[in-house]
């Protein structure tokens, strides 16, 4: 089978399209012929070797010291079952589905082998593109909106990188809950963030956050721009800030009105954002869709800082 290959860290050229062994699921898992898998900023990071602050050694040494650990990357896809390992119950070949694949990565291929457990049935509303795409970003916003902060009618969200993958998540699903948003970008993206639902958009090319007035419930970080301190000058009273990327040294001095940590990969999170695409209450942003062979265009478009939403690759 075909796969975007990284075999040493580096630039986006560091990414190859090769013919590797298709994968054999083995009991637990489901063989997956993908049609779509997203690459983001987890992925890019992988590749180059960019860590946060302080978890470079932690992050070779769970990725790999010298070069990826695994070489096909890839952590959200969606496709069709095509084979079943040993004690899988509940799916079935033909079945179209669609997950995250966590440490184990491998999406970036014709096939992968998932476990089920991390596995959710596709709407037949939802393209495989939305559901690849929506998966990563989605569920990290649902995540703080929903458990790590308090999000609900009558609160005021500000969400900083508003464009992202993550961000148009958290603008769409922070008005969901009952929020009044907030969002910052550039003014290129003034509008689609207005259109995701931000009722005031903040251009941070001509605004220094430190100096506005406002103060928000929520504080939602997606870019790392903010510090401990930078997001509590921006809160009301009661409100807590979420750093999504933070760095070794903010995390271990998170506390009380500020949180930080991954975001675990839910099955009742996939379906949950699913039928809201399904239903059309949630927009997935899709910056570019590129066929695998031009896995090195897709990164290197996440490298440009320029990406809009998310980024699919068709294997």
């Amino acid at each position: 089978m075909r796969a975007a290959v990284v075999d040493r860290y580096g630039p986006p050229e560091v990414a190859r399209v090769t013919d590797v062994p298709r994968p054999e699921p083995r009991a637990g898992e489901v063989l997956v012929r993908v049609r779509a898998a997203a690459v983001n900023s987890s992925d890019a990071r992988i590749r180059g070797a960019r860590f946060p602050s302080g978890f470079g050694l932690f992050a070779r040494l769970a990725f790999g010291i010298g070069k990826p650990r695994r070489a096909v990357l890839g952590g959200a896809l969606s496709g069709e079952v095509v084979a079943l390992g040993g004690q899988v119950d509940g799916f079935a070949v033909g079945e179209a589905v669609c997950g995250m694949t966590g440490a184990r990565m491998g999406a970036h291929a014709e096939y992968a082998a998932v476990r089920a457990s991390t596995l959710a049935r596709k709407p037949d509303a939802v393209s495989h593109e939305d559901a690849a795409a929506i998966l990563f970003g989605g569920t990290t916003a649902l995540h703080f909106l929903r458990r790590r902060t308090s999000v609900g009618p009558g609160t005021s969200v500000l969400v900083n990188g508003a464009s992202g993958a993550i961000g148009t998540s958290a603008v769409q699903l922070a008005r969901h809950l009952g929020a009044t948003v907030t969002g910052v970008t550039s003014a290129a993206n003034a509008d689609l963030v207005r259109g995701l639902g931000a009722e005031r958009v903040i251009d941070y090319t001509r605004v220094d956050l430190a100096e506005i007035p406002d103060r928000f419930d929520v504080v939602l970080d997606t870019v790392g721009s903010l510090s401990i301190a930078s997001g509590r000058r921006l809160l009301a009273p009661g409100g807590t800030v979420a750093l999504i990327v933070a760095g070794l040294g903010e995390l271990l001095r998170t506390r009380g009105n500020v949180v930080a940590g991954p975001a675990p990969e839910r099955v009742e999170d996939y379906d949950f954002l699913l039928n809201l695409v399904a239903d059309k209450e949630l927009t997935v942003v899709v910056d570019q869709t590129f066929d695998l062979l031009a896995i090195v265009d897709a990164y290197r478009r996440i490298d440009s800082g320029r990406k809009v939403g998310n980024i699919v690759v068709l294997p």
